[in-house]
């Protein structure tokens, strides 16, 4: 029973997809590895030195291919990945950038000197973590902090929009 008068705070939003993409890296490489091996063995050239290069490589394909873990809280916003974490405050962000078009980055800065990149897909993909960048957007402009790079989230907020409709209309029969 809880006391009264006190709420808990709600739970961090956190991608939704990001153990499946994990799934998928780890499927990748384990594959990887598994051909590579079988094929060397296959030809009759596989040494302990040759076996070994090849778990190296599948290492190596698991870590480029491992996705970011990106988790956002009122004020918040944190990327964890497997060189380390990353958190800015959004609710005192400084500079807001999107790069790229292909292949883009959102990059982030607050007051406090952190800095941040992600991908926003990862955004648009989910609502619950789009909603803490926004709110948290809103207060630095109300603040005065966020001066500039504003049109990056406009940007990012007409492709949410776009998506969001996308899959009502799927979800619906529609489309």
């Amino acid at each position: 029973m809880r006391p009264s008068g006190r709420s808990n705070p709600p739970p961090p939003a956190d991608d939704r997809h990001w153990r499946g993409t994990v799934r998928l890296a780890a499927g990748l490489a384990l594959t990887f590895g598994a051909l590579t091996l079988f094929v060397d063995w296959d030809m009759g050239t596989l040494t302990l030195t040759r076996a070994l290069l090849w778990l190296t490589l599948s290492t190596t394909v698991f870590a480029v291919l491992f996705p970011q873990r990106i988790t956002a809280g009122p004020g918040w916003l944190e990327v964890q990945g497997l060189a380390g974490h990353h958190r800015v405050h959004t609710d005192a962000l400084v500079s807001v950038q999107l790069y790229g078009r292909i292949s883009s980055h959102l990059i982030l800065r607050d007051t406090h000197g952190n800095r941040l990149e992600c991908d926003p897909r990862v955004l648009i993909t989910n609502p619950f973590l789009w909603h803490e960048l926004d709110t948290g957007v809103r207060h630095s402009l109300e603040n005065g902090t966020l001066r500039q790079s504003t049109d990056a989230l406009r940007h990012l907020g007409r492709e949410i929009d776009y998506e969001t409709a996308l899959s009502v209309l799927r979800a619906s029969g529609i489309s």
